[in-house]
């Protein structure tokens, strides 16, 4: 996926525009889709939260992370710090997490809130680059993105308030359009790009982690690897895969 760095031109004309905005929308909508499917399958919340880690994984280590390796030889910042800072940021969330709540529902709650706001501030990054790319590829790849990440955080916040989960969602699907409106006029600065995607890469992750321990409460060891969570979290990590690499 393009960096949003300074040196690259934001796609203009009425094309550009009008995939940009085609783009924001497609990508609220698919949001908003993932999010209805992680409501509806509420009767069998083990699948959902499945699918969620398998997506959450896959964003978080095939994507996040080896932008943010690449991001840090762009731009000069040493690259061992790009596995540390996340570690950090998985280990204090999941510090905040354990303090803050005391049980899995609410340990689920936290999860969701945690990760559609790392989710929104990572999508800044991803209007960025679909302004300064203008391509339908990266455009449809987007959307797809979106759907698991619309699953992924509307599973974790099935267990709040409908307003709240709303608030959330809405800061989401907002966000590509402010990432856009930003590469615009004050690009994002390139050096502290790669730190901010670590950090939500250890925020994903902790959210992974919780979501897989959701999904597999209820299954048996002997039966882990070819239980239906298994199997969702497979496929799921599969879709977000085939995303992530047409993204690329």
């Amino acid at each position: 996926m393009p960096s949003p760095g300074g040196a690259l031109a934001v796609a203009d004309g009425p094309a550009g525009l009008a995939l940009l905005l085609a783009g924001a929308v497609m990508i609220g909508l698919a949001t908003l889709a993932g999010a209805w499917l992680a409501r509806r399958g509420v009767a069998r919340q083990e699948l959902c939260f499945g699918a969620a880690a398998g997506a959450l994984l896959v964003i978080a280590g095939l994507h996040l992370l080896p932008d943010a390796w690449s991001g840090a030889g762009r731009t000069g910042l040493p690259q061992w710090t790009i596995p540390v800072i996340a570690v950090m940021s998985f280990a204090l969330v999941g510090l905040v997490v354990r303090r803050g709540c005391s049980c899995q529902a609410q340990k689920e709650t936290a999860a969701g809130g945690g990760t559609a706001a790392a989710l929104a501030g990572h999508r800044l990054l991803e209007g960025a680059s679909l302004a300064l790319a203008g391509s339908v590829a990266v455009a449809v790849a987007l959307v797809v993105h979106a759907l698991a990440e619309g699953l992924a955080a509307g599973t974790l916040l099935t267990s709040v308030s409908r307003r709240t989960a709303a608030l959330w969602l809405t800061a989401m699907c907002v966000s590509p359009v402010a990432g856009a409106a930003m590469a615009a006029v004050w690009p994002f600065p390139e050096r502290a790009e790669p730190a901010a995607l670590a950090i939500a890469a250890g925020v994903l992750a902790q959210a992974a982690w919780i979501s897989l321990a959701a999904a597999f409460r209820h299954v048996r060891l002997a039966r882990l690897a070819v239980s239906a969570p298994a199997a969702a979290t497979i496929m799921a990590a599969v879709v977000t895969a085939a995303a992530v690499h047409t993204a690329s």
